[in-house]
């Protein structure tokens, strides 16, 4: 079953809505610039655009284009349907989640994260040229961004942050 583009894009700016409304409602830390509602607010307030965006028909233009192009260079033989295995990828963020819930106290953020990223983006498709050090440097870059900017420390573990 598809979903119109209206009824997804409707969903998307609700839900970034519920996430404004109740991030902006979060108390502030005394003494701190940014609060604990600042990244909520702008994750809702990013996804109220995007879902707007996609009910209007923003880019619809450039996914025909595209799929023109797939269509007038590709033979129809080649233009088989995706594996069922591959429906089953919608499960994998959650239970990444899951995982990093279980796992992120007892191994630490740093390793937890870079097998989650690993392993996101093997499934996803990316080459493990690419997967690699993306799963090194990554779970560096998001350590360090809440570290300093958030100043909320994240699971040290058996691999704690080196600074």
């Amino acid at each position: 079953m598809l979903l119109s583009d209206r009824v997804t894009g409707g969903a998307i700016a609700t839900l970034g809505a519920a996430a404004f409304f109740y991030g902006s409602k979060l108390p502030p830390v005394p003494g701190q610039q940014v609060g604990p509602s600042a990244f909520p607010s702008l994750i809702g307030a990013l996804l109220v655009l995007c879902g707007v965006l996609i009910v209007l028909g923003v880019g619809r233009h450039f996914e025909e284009v595209a799929e023109a192009d797939l269509a007038s260079h590709t033979a129809p033989e080649y233009l088989e349907p995706l594996p069922a295995w591959r429906s089953w990828l919608a499960l994998l963020p959650p239970a990444l989640v899951m995982f990093y819930a279980l796992a992120s106290e007892k191994l630490g953020f740093l390793p937890t994260a870079g097998i989650m990223v690993l392993t996101a983006a093997l499934a996803f498709g990316a080459k493990p040229k690419l997967a690699v050090p993306l799963a090194l440097i990554a779970p560096f870059v998001i350590n360090l961004i809440f570290l300093k900017l958030l100043r909320v420390p994240l699971p040290g573990g058996l691999l704690p942050f080196p600074w």
